[in-house]
């Protein structure tokens, strides 16, 4: 999958795609379906998005929202087959713009597009002022087409990023998937941490949640994926999200424990999949009794896990 981020130097390889538009923040079964509805026998396969997410930009001290983070979002365009990124810098330049400066600039002569996607909820244009109904006339006029997909329904109700953050909010990890189409996934580097688990035999991988919408913090069965490295493949494990009651910590993190595992992950890039939320967070009255909760906690995890890949 090849990646661009300025459309204004797009090769031509990588203009006249039919192209998926939206911010496609966790990549969910409704997004999975636009993009869908993108491919096109003639066509490359494109998916516009935009980084920072355009709420991130206008509310930069707003909690964190976000579901994943940008190369988490790539991997997973990537695995449907997407052939080409258009990651566009979300920045003055680019939220200025008119509608029609959009559909001009950026869509027909920037990128070339043939064809655009985007769901019935699509808006586009300086402080949001195209809808989906202007973002088809102005495909007439400069020459692609433009299919609108109506919003995707659930069991229980539209699939949406909100929806799914509510489910990660109250520890129901198996209902995001459900929506996601994939298990939720936390991905980015193993960060040195206080390495108090390899002295009390449960070595873990630190990873910053910087930026991320907090699933509910606790304790939770896992599939991990070591992205790249020597140990890359697949493996169950147990993860504590949350701030180290027992430890007094404050910043939230996630401390993941691989089951079977021997070797050094620091600088490795891990995919770490929620499955099943276990327990909250809680203070132990001594290591003795946290590393009894810990022994529990795995041999819980191990048969949750087992026959998943």
């Amino acid at each position: 999958m090849r990646i661009l981020r300025d459309y204004q130097f797009a090769q031509t390889s990588e203009r006249g795609a039919s192209a998926a538009i939206g911010n496609f923040d966790g990549v969910h079964l409704g997004h999975q379906f636009v993009i869908d509805q993108a491919r096109h026998d003639d066509l490359p396969l494109g998916v516009l998005t935009f980084e920072p997410h355009p709420r991130q930009f206008f509310a930069p001290d707003a909690p964190a929202f976000r579901l994943m983070n940008a190369d988490a979002r790539a991997h997973r365009l990537e695995k449907l087959g997407v052939d080409i990124l258009y990651e566009l810098p979300f920045n003055d330049a680019l939220a200025t713009l008119s509608a029609e400066e959009f559909a001009r600039d950026v869509l027909s002569e920037g990128l070339g597009l043939k064809r655009v996607i985007t769901g019935a909820d699509f808006c586009f244009g300086a402080k949001r002022s195209g809808d989906t109904n202007l973002l088809k006339e102005l495909g007439q006029k400069y020459g692609f087409d433009v299919d609108i997909i109506p919003i995707q329904m659930g069991n229980d109700g539209a699939i949406s990023s909100t929806n799914i953050r509510i489910a990660l909010s109250e520890g129901r990890p198996r209902d995001a998937a459900a929506m996601l189409g994939h298990w939720h996934r936390i991905e980015g580097p193993v960060v040195h941490g206080e390495k108090r688990g390899r002295l009390l035999g449960y070595p873990t991988a630190n990873m910053d949640l910087s930026g991320l919408h907090l699933p509910m913090l606790g304790v939770y069965a896992v599939l991990v994926d070591v992205l790249r490295g020597p140990h890359k493949g697949q493996y169950h494990g147990v993860s504590s999200l949350g701030v180290r009651p027992m430890f007094d910590g404050e910043v939230p993190n996630l401390e993941t424990f691989l089951f079977d595992f021997t070797g050094d992950l620091y600088g490795c890039d891990l995919s770490v999949g929620l499955v099943e939320y276990l327990r909250p967070e809680q203070k132990f009255d001594g290591l003795e009794a946290l590393i009894t909760q810990m022994d529990a906690d795995s041999d819980q995890a191990r048969k949750i896990l087992k026959g998943l890949p």
